[in-house]
């Protein structure tokens, strides 16, 4: 059974062989990568949350959109939601770039294509549990004034639509497992934490940058980032996760295009 490296200290415990000083530059080193990433989505989401409850409308009458057009020029559009695409995985290529300095690998997460059709099993299976549960959560927080109305996308129809929401789907999937998950937990490791409690604190980092959709998406989020923390530890690689991710986003944004306004009304929010 594969199992997470558990990220010891490199034997250098780092810059002069000071390991207090080594786990201070590794915090120092998370916040960074939170602050230019998933951190700081956190902080604008937990704005959001507050507006929406602020406001005079119930949060169930509220929407919180995904995905938006960035121009009513098609080819500009599609600029920049390719721009967007590409800048948005710098993130991993900084963690790519911190994880060879201690003489690691983006491959020391599991993220590599070694075991293509074991990755995409489970990742398929666990994003068909998941996406199930996930949805239900989502219908019932709604109806208890606890979401806003997750719109997807509101991007019109073109002939890159839905590319574009494809790639953004996979490309969530690579960002946020690949930091959220793989990165995230090899430095709490690194730091000291119990694998519980460094599992929790990379679900709540989850959780709290889809707070911006209420509290269906925070506990939603939080419970899916616990369950994705035990399965890589289990399996020892971040690519099922980062395939279940792509695979929930993708029957989402696509869903909400090609099936929802097929269904009868009132079944989903919209």
């Amino acid at each position: 059974m594969a199992v997470v490296d558990e990220g010891a200290v490199p034997t250098a415990a780092g810059p002069g062989g000071d390991p207090a000083r080594w786990r201070a530059l590794l915090r120092i080193e998370v916040l960074i990568v939170l602050a230019l990433s998933f951190g700081q989505s956190a902080v604008y989401s937990f704005v959001s949350i507050i507006a929406k409850l602020t406001a005079k409308q119930a949060l169930n009458q509220q929407s919180a959109g995904l995905n938006a057009p960035q121009s009513a020029r098609p080819w500009l559009d599609f600029t920049y939601q390719v721009l967007d695409l590409g800048f948005s995985v710098a993130i991993v290529a900084l963690v790519a770039y911190l994880l060879l300095r201690e003489g690691a690998s983006l491959r020391t997460l599991g993220f590599d294509f070694a075991d293509p059709a074991r990755d995409w099993a489970r990742g398929a299976l666990l994003a068909a549990g998941i996406g199930a549960a996930g949805l239900a959560l989502y219908l019932a927080a709604h109806a208890l004034n606890l979401n806003a109305t997750v719109v997807p996308t509101s991007m019109p129809p073109s002939w890159y639509r839905d590319g574009i929401l494809l790639l953004d789907a996979f490309r969530n999937g690579v960002t946020e497992e690949v930091v959220v998950l793989g990165y995230l937990l090899r430095r709490f490791d690194q730091l000291g934490f119990s694998p519980f409690k460094a599992d929790v604190a990379s679900s709540l980092v989850r959780g709290s940058y889809h707070l911006y959709q209420g509290f269906g998406g925070f506990v939603g989020n939080f419970v899916m980032g616990m369950i994705f923390c035990r399965a890589y530890r289990r399996w020892g690689r971040v690519m099922p996760l980062v395939v279940a991710h792509g695979l929930i986003d993708a029957v989402t944004f696509l869903g909400w295009i090609h099936i929802v306004p097929h269904l009868p009304a009132g079944w989903v929010p919209r």
